[in-house]
């Protein structure tokens, strides 16, 4: 038993991962609100006993710095996490990012097993790299079912629309990433694919009675917890069916009647980020910290503030609301994970392995085999605007003046203007011929899966003057279902689920013809 109240909040600390910024110094911090200063991290490190933090922001190599800066300044080792569904290149620049996972299920269509070793390369590499920057929580794989068309923020970071696929997936990601010593984590339970809203900004309810759920939604977790996820992340979800009154994360019959003792999951239960809408207009944060634990979560993500959250649960113990015997139960799942990791360390010698050319040779195949084109290619050459759109240009780190999406129809004689989809009110006048780039898809806080009835008015007004002559979409394949909806079959066009650099190049060279169509390319007009 517990009998010295700084001996429970220093257990309780270890239940609580913070957000902090990858970036070395306050001046280069992004978001105020949820990353706190060195001096306040620093202090809650050192006094608070955390067990860890969550990052973004940086290149790969500055957080190579930051990781050992943040252990050092913990008494012990840390949890460092991140989300990083696409590779550790997704979030820090520098390492490898591989397209969106619903490009493994589109592959897995036509050849399930040539996708389960893209997603096993895929869970290896982003193991190996993450831990070669000190990052040992791979908040990965999302094994979601996005059969929702409209879900904002799941779509295509999901492996795909059907329980088989992403089951399928999600194991080979996970048998990969366990080549080396890192953590993963299966998100979000029990299932946020068919959502129409995000909860990131609000609370979605999925009204699925419990033979949808046992059928659809669940067959991806209980096989991600066969193949040994080290963890699960709970979804801000509202599922009448199991509990009418509380979120999963806050939900007791969700998290342990269900998840613990039906599934037979004995890992890590982690929230998803307590800052989120899904659960802050639920309760207080003091409040949905304690109900979290309740319910069964033995981390609590990104709470607004870890000084309330401790002392809320450390009162809720106290009080003999939440047993002691509870707390250790977390305490010793986590003390189990990172013996798993052995000890905190990144590898100068492994940080010049990132972004390798076997890393890289797979992120093209996998580009190259999700790949959509149609019409009359090639795209001709001339005078003409390259018109790209943008879902969020001032938030883009993967367009800037040398993209291949700007260069190569710029030597085809296609000059760029870029729009961001937010503002987009009209069509730039231009009488020239046109080539289209859309840079649209389902993010978090987007509230938005890519297109608005707005948005749709202007390009169906662009496409009907007739000037535009080809197109590239990249990211979301709904959004360029709807297109092809409209579009003659001999405009040329291009789809790839990828907005990286690798991907623009392979389908800029399609569109002009640079390049010979690949066999693997799914032509989508005959």
């Amino acid at each position: 038993m517990i009998d010295r109240t700084s001996k429970l909040k220093q257990l309780i600390g270890q239940m609580v991962v913070v957000r902090a910024s990858g970036y070395l110094f306050d001046r280069q911090i992004r978001y105020p609100v949820w990353e706190p200063p060195n001096s306040t991290l620093r202090r809650w490190l050192e006094t608070l006993n955390l067990g860890g933090v969550i990052l973004l922001g940086g290149s790969a190599a500055e957080i190579a710095l930051r990781t050992r800066q943040l252990q050092d300044w913990s008494p012990h080792p840390l949890l460092i996490a991140a989300d990083i569904e696409e590779g550790v290149g997704q979030r820090f620049a520098g390492a490898t990012w591989f397209p969106p996972p619903m490009a493994l299920g589109e592959i897995a269509k036509k050849d399930v097993n040539k996708a389960k070793e893209y997603a096993f390369r895929m869970g290896a590499i982003t193991a190996r790299e993450a831990l070669s920057i000190g990052i040992n929580w791979v908040l990965a794989p999302i094994v979601d079912v996005n059969n929702n068309p409209e879900n904002p923020v799941i779509n295509i970071r999901a492996f795909g629309e059907t329980p088989e696929i992403v089951s399928e997936l999600a194991r080979s990601f996970i048998l990969g990433a366990r080549s080396y010593p890192v953590l993963t984590t299966a998100k979000h339970f029990p299932g946020h694919g068919d959502t129409g809203s995000d909860s990131h900004l609000d609370l979605p309810v999925l009204e699925h009675d419990l033979d949808r759920l046992e059928t659809l939604e669940l067959p991806p977790f209980q096989a991600a917890i066969e193949t040994g996820v080290d963890s699960v992340m709970s979804g801000h979800l509202l599922i009448p069916a199991w509990d009418r009154e509380h979120p999963a994360t806050l939900s007791r019959k969700i998290l342990t009647e269900r998840l613990r003792e039906k599934m037979g999951f004995d890992g890590i239960i982690v929230t998803d980020a307590l800052i989120m809408g899904g659960v802050t207009k639920v309760a207080s944060p003091a409040e949905v910290a304690v109900m979290a634990v309740e319910a069964g979560a033995d981390i609590l993500l990104m709470p607004p503030d870890p000084e309330v959250a401790i002392e809320a649960v450390y009162k809720a113990v106290t009080s003999g609301r939440i047993s002691e015997e509870r707390i250790l139960e977390s305490i010793a799942r986590i003390r189990r994970a990172k013996e798993k990791l052995g000890p905190p360390e990144n590898s100068i010698e492994l940080l010049f392995d990132l972004g390798e050319p076997r890393a890289i040779a797979t992120v093209e195949a996998i580009v190259k085999d999700s790949c959509k084109i149609g019409g009359n290619l090639p795209l001709e050459t001339g005078n003409g605007r390259n018109l790209i759109i943008v879902d969020d240009l001032l938030n883009c780190d993967f367009l800037d003046r040398s993209s291949p999406a700007v260069t190569i129809p710029r030597q085809a004689g296609y000059e760029v203007q870029t729009v961001d989809r937010t503002t987009l009110k009209y069509c730039p006048d231009d009488d020239r011929s046109s080539l289209l780039q859309l840079f649209l898809r389902g993010n978090p806080f987007r509230g938005s899966a890519g297109l608005t009835e707005e948005n749709k008015r202007i390009y169906r007004a662009l496409l009907e003057t007739g000037r535009v002559r080809g197109m590239i979409i990249y990211g979301s394949p709904y959004v360029f279902a709807w297109f092809r909806s409209l579009i003659d079959d001999d405009l040329p066009i291009v789809f790839t689920y990828s907005q990286e650099a690798a991907a623009q190049k392979i389908a800029c060279e399609k569109l002009f013809g640079l390049s010979s169509p690949s066999g693997d390319i799914d032509r989508e007009f005959v």
